[in-house]
């Protein structure tokens, strides 16, 4: 996959992580994040506008949030498969982070995203690597003579806040950690 294809999906997810907890879930009290999604996504697009339009939750949401989550939802479905189960499970992670950490995640990305691009897509993918480590052998990355080498001191400190933060499960492979309640 090229970088830019990654830094795509990374955006595509966190702005599916973020309309998460706006997503209709037809009626029920509580929810998990993108249960919405996992329950139609195998329908055809048709039949899911139809899903959408049709929940009450969607129905009470402005226009504008309307007309943005069914971009959202055209664009998720435009995604390979193994791109929407990584946004999925990477809403699944963001359920469960309290809301400090959440507050300190759109932080964080909010600064890796004002990087300049090739900065950013070696902080990206030095957090893809760092997401195959357990957390301590994460920090010994960290402080590795390598990192302070290859990455400036706020990078190293954007890297230190995205590792402190429950990850989501690599690629093909389970987290090590669950995610905080």
């Amino acid at each position: 996959m090229r970088p830019d294809s990654i830094t795509k999906l990374a955006v595509a997810g966190l702005l599916l992580l973020a309309s998460a907890a706006t997503l209709p879930c037809q009626g029920q009290a509580q929810h998990h994040a993108g249960d919405w999604l996992r329950r139609y996504k195998d329908l055809p697009p048709e039949q899911q506008q139809g899903a959408l339009e049709k929940d009450p939750d969607f129905k009470r949401l402005p226009p504008e949030r309307q007309q943005q989550l069914r971009q959202r939802l055209q664009h998720f479905n435009s995604l390979p498969p193994q791109q929407q189960d990584r946004i999925l499970s990477r809403m699944e992670t963001w359920e469960h982070l309290t809301p400090e950490q959440k507050g300190q995640a759109r932080q964080l990305y909010s600064q890796i995203k004002d990087l300049p691009p090739e900065r950013r897509r070696m902080v990206q993918t030095a957090v893809r690597g760092l997401r195959q480590m357990p957390p301590e052998q994460r920090q010994q990355v960290l402080d590795s003579e390598r990192f302070r080498n290859m990455f400036s001191p706020q990078e190293r400190d954007l890297l230190g806040g995205v590792s402190r933060l429950p990850l989501a499960p690599p690629e093909g492979g389970q987290n090590d950690q669950e995610p905080e309640e």
